[in-house]
């Protein structure tokens, strides 16, 4: 049984949250700020967090900032419809979905079951989750865009945010192609139409640190200065 953390101080939105997630047969654990939800992380594996943004005291960036330093815990943001440039640092700091208030119950569940699905278990192995549905192949990594997997050369699953695995495909899906930042802020950030383009610099350097064998020095994922970004590694 999977746990799930809601962290919001709306006791309405917390308790709404926890009888539906709880009747479709889940665990669920509730906290109404950040040091609440230390306290609920210390005492035992939580498997996601529906996290809002707008927390007394630390608020959810500075959550998701720390949690991304040492965990890779699932995290969706609950945002406002004016937090749109929040939802993007969100992302950035390593949140791996959004949803906007007032949601869907059922967009909640949608969107938590598809998150739990792709989270990577530490030490997963090709052994344990056998390769179907569509691939790419690049030196020796592979991309399995159907199941949002990477495996490393040594058949390692490696965990990565959304936003970055949706950078990913994006390469691997167009390489030898210069994507804008445009291009790749409508292929990444599911079309939200914002001003923000160097998101996708921070995006890429974060990706870089995964399969490039020097970031500092790359050689796959290439700057073309004036025009964007270039995936020159040969994809099968």
């Amino acid at each position: 049984m999977h746990t799930i953390a809601v962290v919001d101080d709306d006791p309405i939105t917390r308790e709404t949250l926890k009888s539906y997630l709880e009747g479709e047969g889940y665990r669920v654990a509730l906290a109404r700020d950040g040091d609440q939800l230390s306290a609920l992380l210390a005492r035992g594996r939580v498997d996601l967090l529906l996290l809002d943004i707008r927390l007394p005291g630390k608020d959810g960036l500075m959550v998701t900032r720390e949690l991304r330093a040492s965990s890779n815990i699932g995290i969706i943001l609950i945002t406002g419809r004016s937090d749109r440039m929040d939802r993007i640092i969100g992302l950035e700091l390593g949140a791996d979905d959004y949803i906007t208030k007032p949601f869907e119950p059922r967009e909640i569940l949608a969107r938590t079951r598809s998150l739990l699905r792709r989270v990577a278990r530490p030490g997963q192995s090709a052994a344990a989750a056998p390769a179907s549905g569509r691939v790419k192949r690049f030196d020796g990594w592979e991309v399995h865009l159907d199941k949002r997997r990477l495996r490393d050369p040594a058949g390692e699953d490696v965990r990565l945010t959304s936003a970055e695995f949706d950078l990913m495909a994006a390469f691997v899906e167009n390489p030898g192609r210069v994507l804008s930042r445009d291009d790749l802020l409508d292929l990444t950030l599911r079309g939200d139409n914002v001003p923000y383009d160097r998101s996708i610099d921070r995006l890429v350097r974060r990706l870089r640190r995964v399969v490039e064998p020097d970031p500092a020095d790359p050689t796959r994922i290439v700057t073309v200065h004036g025009m964007g970004y270039l995936f020159q590694a040969v994809v099968e």
